[in-house]
């Protein structure tokens, strides 16, 4: 897998992942907006000229804080989500972060114990946070140094 900075050539294929792994997708429109924002940071992660997963963090003093990963479901299981989060906390840390936060879904196991194999912890729960359900999230914190 080549991981790179997410281009605006990549976001169709971007959207086909966020609608196949979200229950809130995102629409193309703003996708385009975030990679316009000085301090967001996206990338992809690509197999044959094919993205088959992005991520994506928003850079605040010596903080990243992840906005999203996902992982075309043709490519999960096959460990490219560890792949792109190593890849995207080294980058954050290269460009000063030395914490990275996130919140996910409390339903979302696959998620958690992904970050938690990257050693992030759970610091805090975030009643009703998901406005499409209320459900909880779960706030997840690692430090870089």
């Amino acid at each position: 897998m080549i991981l790179r900075p997410m281009i605006a050539e990549d976001l169709e294929q971007v959207v086909e992942i966020e609608k196949a792994s979200m229950p809130s997708p995102w629409s193309k429109e703003l996708f385009e907006e975030e990679l316009k924002r000085e301090r967001a940071r996206y990338f992809v992660g690509a197999i044959d000229g094919q993205v088959a997963g992005y991520m994506g963090y928003w850079e605040a003093l010596q903080e990243a804080h992840i906005i999203n990963l996902a992982i075309s479901p043709q490519f999960r299981q096959k460990g490219f989500g560890f792949q792109m989060l190593e890849y995207c906390l080294r980058f954050a840390y290269n460009h000063g972060a030395r914490l990275a936060t996130l919140e996910v879904r409390e339903s979302n196991e696959a998620a958690q114990r992904l970050y938690e194999k990257m050693n992030f912890r759970t610091v805090a729960i975030r009643k009703k946070y998901y406005s499409d359900n209320q459900e909880n999230a779960v706030v997840m914190l690692k430090n870089l140094e």
